[in-house]
Formats: C-alpha cells, structure tokens, sequence
C-alpha cells in the first residue's frame, strides 16, 4: 500500500508522536458546529490512532480565514511558542486546510501537520482489514495526496527534460508525479472492479436463501458493534473509539418466535466526511442498500444526538435508502443517563413505535428490540405468481437481477414466474 499522508516510522519499534488538536471556531461560516463538541470530537479522533498522543487541545476563535496562513500573525506566534514548549510534533487541523496553508504552517511551527481528512484516511488506513477496505481506502489516500503535491518542496518545479524529439520543454517533475499517481489510481481501480464482483456475487447468493437483512448503522461510537456482539455472540471489535470498526461483518441470528436474519454491522458516520472517502463509504453500506430492515442505532446520551442523527440521516437519503426500507430509531446508552433523563428518554420512546430506548451494555429493551424486528419481517420475504408480456423485458430482466425468481415458464404470450422478494422490492418492482 502507498504512503499515507502521515507515516509513522515503526523501524525502531512502534514511536509515540506527540499532536496538539485545534478546532478553528470561524464565524462568518453559516455551517458552524458548536466549537466545544467539535473539539472533542476532534480530540477523540486523534486518540483514535494509538500512535498519537494528544499532548493538548484548544478551540481558536476566528473572524475570518487568512488564505495564506489560516490563522492571524498572533494567534500563529502564540501557538509557535506552545507548541514549542510541549514538543509538539504534530498538529491536527479539525477542518479543511489548503496545501498552500499546511505548507506555510509547517514551515513556522517546524512541526506536520494534518487536516481533518487527512487524520480520518489515517485512521481508516489503520483499520481496513477486508481487501475492499484496503484498496478503497488506498485510492482515498492517492485522491487527497495528488491535491496536495504543492506541499513538495523544490524539486517539483524542475522539470525533467524530454528525449529531444519534441521541441519545448519537458513536463515537470510535479506533472510526472501527478500522472504516477493517477496510473496507481486506475490499477486499483481494475482490482477493486474484481473484489466488488465477488461481493456481488455473495449478495447473490444469500439472496436465493432468502434471510431477510436487518442492517445497523450510525453514527461512530453509538454503539453499533456492542450491539451486534450482544445480539449474536459475535466478538467484532468493540471500543469507547471513533471508527473502532470499518469493513461491514454479517452474521446470522435467529430471532426468539420470530424468523431467522442476517444482520449487518457497518461502518460509523461522522460529520464533514471527506469527499475522498464518500466512494469508500457507499462500497461499505452496500449492506445496507439492500436492508429489509434499518436500525439506527443513536448514542442517546451525548450532547449532540440529534446533530448527529441529522448527519446519519442524510447521507442514508443521499443513498436512497429511506424511501422504502422500514427503519427503527435506536435508543442506545440510556444506562449513562441520569435516571430521571433515563426515564423521560424511555417515556419518549414508549409513545413512538419507529423508536426504542436500550443499553447495548446492560441488555436492557433487547428483548423488545427483537420483538419488534420479528414483528416487522412477519412476511417480508413472500412468495407471489406473476405475468409479464414479452415487450415487458426489462422488468424481467430486474427480477433475475434481484435474483428473485423461483421458476419462470414461457407461455404462448409472454412469462408466468413465480417469486420471493421482500415488500421492499415488491415496491420498487412496481415503479418500474
């Protein structure tokens, strides 16, 4: 795999870089998340690489961004001196820097450093395990490193001389390494190509069983993973930690007096996702596209659960996953409530069907949990007789791509076949 943008140097055993985290609070941005919240959020993300130690953190107040530097001549020194005294070897940006700006920044300070996108590719760089994982991550790491070659000193504006059969300069050495970037970009294009195939053709196959899928997803550290071990005695990697797991994990559960599923473990959401990433989330919520059921599972006892849930809920509409798949809200942590916001939480969830309140941790509401996925799948997965006349091709051809069909027999005007299919394909078979 190729660099990533921050590389930790492991050849004398594994080295703690100490980082400082900065949220700029800039306010003159309409999308402005509360500076403190954000901050945390930040300060846990860079915990999550256990390379790094956050040695300190720091909200900084802005007017407006200075396009060179970020940050004002002050604020730059005040840091400077900081820094300084802490032997910071790394600071994290929670935000968006310009090449120009990281360039200019790390050459005051004397030290790297990394914006938001930049620490997320490493964290999921750490924790790819499936070969899909590995290479989505990789074709990520090479989309943001070629954005940023400025950050390359010198030596990218020589330019490398040609073989003298053209006249004119020859392409400069920030050209070559752009075009080298982009000829690893297309081979791992061809070899993700292969893997996705081979996905597809798994999801086909549990498609003929049929087990209905019930998929959890959230936003990172709700939760999602305590929950899966706890439902199936799975042992999935499950810490107080951003993104503790990223490739999918399926595994069958039988529900008490109720249907056997399949139930899907995904990747956590995050605000301000990185476009680089987007391609490597929508490859792991796969899953989830093709869900008969949707838990979202919500950390009810942080600050900004419903700032949260709003991000979860986009990106799940960005992917077209809400239109017809029945989703449940997940109430989880409710045992780090204090009790009365525990109970009001519970009396909340008690007055909505679509919600309940659990502790992933304790097993409490599990029991009704199950319940009421057993209740929902109660014939999602039916069989049904249909005709379809010979000029109606391509709804034939989506069924056999749904890999729905049971026995198909062609008649003298057309095709009588029998199905199984969820009501989720029932209806989107009937806007075809």
């Amino acid at each position: 795999m190729s660099k990533a943008p921050f590389q930790i140097d492991e050849t004398e055993g594994p080295r703690v870089t100490r980082a400082w985290v900065l949220h700029p609070d800039i306010r003159t941005d309409p999308e402005r998340r509360a500076p403190e919240p954000a901050l945390a959020e930040a300060v846990a993300l860079a915990r999550a690489l256990p390379a790094l130690e956050v040695v300190g953190s720091e909200v900084v107040q802005l007017r407006t961004v200075d396009a060179g530097k970020l940050l004002g001549k002050g604020k730059i020194a005040d840091l400077q001196e900081r820094l300084k005294e802490n032997e910071i070897e790394l600071v994290l940006v929670d935000g968006p820097v310009t090449p120009v700006q990281q360039r200019n920044l790390e050459k005051v300070w004397g030290v790297k450093l990394l914006d938001r996108t930049g620490l997320i590719l490493e964290i999921f760089s750490d924790r790819a395990a499936t070969r899909e994982g590995v290479l989505q991550v990789e074709m990520a790491a090479l989309n943001y490193q070629r954005t940023r070659l400025v950050r390359a000193w010198t030596h990218l504006e020589r330019q490398r001389g040609g073989l003298g059969f053209v006249g004119g300069p020859g392409e400069t050495q920030i050209e070559a390494d752009r075009r080298a970037i982009d000829e690893q970009l297309v081979r791992l294009k061809r070899q993700l190509e292969k893997v996705v195939k081979t996905r597809a053709l798994h999801r086909a196959a549990r498609a003929k069983v049929p087990y209905p899928i019930v998929a959890l997803v959230g936003y990172t550290n709700a939760g999602k993973s305590t929950l899966f071990n706890r439902l199936t005695g799975a042992e999935v990697m499950a810490k107080d930690m951003l993104f503790a797991t990223l490739d999918p994990t399926m595994r069958r559960l039988v529900l008490p007096d109720g249907p056997e599923v399949i139930l899907s473990d995904t990747v956590g959401f995050i605000s301000d996702l990185p476009t680089e990433l987007v391609a490597a989330f929508r490859a792991t919520l796969e899953e989830v596209l093709a869900a008969d059921i949707i838990l979202h599972v919500r950390d009810i006892s942080h600050a900004e659960t419903e700032e949260q849930a709003e991000d979860v809920r986009e990106i799940l509409v960005s992917l077209g996953v809400l239109e017809d798949t029945r989703t449940f809200e997940v109430w989880n942590k409710v045992d780090l409530l204090p009790p009365d916001r525990a109970d009001a939480v519970r009396a909340r969830a008690g007055r909505d069907d679509a919600v309940l309140a659990i502790s992933a941790i304790t097993g409490e509401g599990l029991d009704a949990l199950q319940r009421v996925i057993a209740e929902a799948l109660q014939g999602a997965v039916r069989e049904a007789d249909l005709h379809l006349d010979f000029k109606e091709g391509k709804k034939r051809a989506w069924l056999f791509d749904q890999d729905v069909v049971v026995e198909e027999k062609q008649t003298e005007d057309g095709f009588d076949l029998t199905v199984r299919w969820s009501a989720k394909q029932e209806a989107q078979f009937q806007r075809l």
